[in-house]
């Protein structure tokens, strides 16, 4: 299926919903450090039920080990209120990387000038909202 990819996670309810997502899709869920927050955490536990434990999970210490260990760079999406194509339009594939920034500031801009044609986002017609929240983006472009 997908990978799912949160970058500098901050809020353990999240992450633990997104680990619920992954594993009821059958995705891979990647964390990439520093994490704001404990994965042992009883809140990450709490969302993503008893399922964590059987989550498809992979840890990374930085975005440059995770991203070394992509061998095709043009399957990582890249989903941001940065971006102008909407990710409807995108020609998602099986095994893409779905990859979501932090809750409080996104994808750091390095990243998102590293990778122009694979900027995306969510559609956003109401008035009085910057962005989703990441758990709720993340299901929204999953399924």
């Amino acid at each position: 299926m997908f990978n799912i990819v949160l970058v500098n996670p901050e809020i353990p309810h999240n992450t633990g919903a997104a680990g619920r997502l992954a594993l009821s899709t059958g995705a891979t869920l990647h964390l990439i450090d520093p994490l704001g927050f404990s994965i042992d955490e009883k809140a990450v536990r709490r969302s993503g039920l008893d399922y964590w434990k059987d989550v498809q999970l992979k840890r990374w210490p930085n975005w440059q080990a995770f991203e070394d260990s992509v061998t095709d760079k043009s399957r990582l999406w890249l989903l941001s209120t940065k971006g102008t194509a909407n990710y409807w339009d995108a020609e998602f594939q099986k095994n893409d990387y779905l990859v979501f920034g932090r809750e409080t500031a996104g994808l750091d801009d390095e990243i998102l000038a590293t990778y122009p044609e694979q900027l995306v986002t969510i559609p956003m017609p109401g008035e009085g909202s910057r962005s989703l929240n990441l758990a709720t983006a993340v299901a929204i472009v999953l399924y």
